[in-house]
Parts: structure tokens; sequence; C-alpha cells
């Protein structure tokens, strides 16, 4: 089977995925591609419990505002559960960045990111430098930051199995860099990320 993880959306998918009515922090909608407006960074986590993608939310809130604006760069990030998790998710997270919701996962799968699996990190593969936490500290703090602390939002954060990925879009709605993940630990670097969007870092 062939490797589209790094290949690029077709016209046809960006309209879908500009059409896609997503949700902000207080459950409005908002149309996807009026996000696109402008050159932004796009990072798709897996469900807002995720302990590895808040790990890589953390990373990748160290980038330099100061760079992203020299680069005229936003990032945004969309998670797969409710809206009503993205407050405890911003404070979990310390992120400075706008978080949406696409609870129907339409936009993900507009998008290509259609994989669902629970698998970690293969044997043969290095770990991402994101993943700062051993497996078990991964669980603990996964369950700490969702349905320990917030038994209100259990339920709500999203479909444990959807991968996510990351997206660098121009002004006109063109694509110029995707990934999708293969499996639950495969963001893409950070560095990776921000050199494919012509942003200095770190």
């Amino acid at each position: 089977m062939s490797d589209n993880s790094r290949s690029v959306p077709d016209e046809a998918s960006l309209r879908s995925a500009a059409a896609t009515t997503i949700f902000d922090a207080k459950g409005q909608p908002v149309k996807f591609g009026s996000l696109l407006r402008e050159p932004v960074i796009v990072v798709f986590i897996r469900h807002f419990f995720c302990g590895s993608c808040q790990q890589y939310v953390m990373q990748l809130s160290s980038v330099r505002l100061e760079a992203l604006s020299k680069a005229n760069r936003k990032v945004i990030i969309v998670g797969c559960g409710s809206y009503e998790v993205i407050a405890a998710y911003k404070e979990t997270t310390s992120c400075p960045f706008s978080i949406y919701a696409d609870p129907k996962r339409e936009l993900y799968h507009a998008l290509g990111m259609t994989i669902e699996t629970l698998a970690l990190t293969p044997a043969n593969e290095k770990r991402r430098s994101y993943l700062q936490k051993g497996l078990l500290g991964n669980i603990l703090s996964s369950l700490w930051s969702g349905p320990l602390k917030n038994p209100s939002l259990i339920g709500k954060q999203g479909k444990i199995s959807q991968l996510g990925g990351e997206f660098v879009f121009d002004s006109d709605i063109t694509c110029t860099f995707a990934y999708r993940m293969k499996h639950t630990e495969d963001h893409t670097e950070v560095s990776e990320l921000m050199q494919a969007a012509g942003v200095e870092y770190p």
C-alpha cells in the first residue's frame, strides 16, 4: 500500500475542507476556509485527552510569537472532540494559539486523515523529540489532565483512535506542506514543521 502521509491535498479536497464547519472555544461555528485567508500552520491533534499530543502542543508553544509574526504565519490547533474541552486543554498545555473542535471529524477526513489506530512508535523507529515522558507517565498525565481533573468532560474528548497531522497553508488556500500521522506518536518534529513554514526555530 502506498504511503500518502506527505501528499498535498488536491484542489477538490481543499475546497471540501474549506467548506467544513468547525467550532471555536465558545461553540461558535467557523468555516475552515475563513481561517485560511492568511498564511497559517494547522496542527490536528488526536483526542483532547491524548497525553502525547499534549506534549506536542507544549513543545509547539515554545515557538516564539515574534518569529511567527516575522514569517507572517499563525498557528491554529484542531481537535476531534467537543468545543467544551478547549478551555481546559488550553490551560493544561499553556497554549497561546487558537484551538478549534471538529467533533464530526469532517475536516480530518476531507484532508485525508482517515487512519484510526492506537499503535505506538514502532520498535524500529526513533521516538519523536516531543515525547519526554514514558508510557506510564504519559497515561497518568492523560488521566490527570482529563477524566480525573475534569470529570464533566468525560466522553467529550473525541475518538481516541483518530490520528492527526500537520499542514502549512498559504493565503490563497494553497497547501505547501502536509503530513498525516501513521501512529499515535507521529506528529511532525516542530523544527521540521517550522522550517517548512519559513519560521525561525528555536
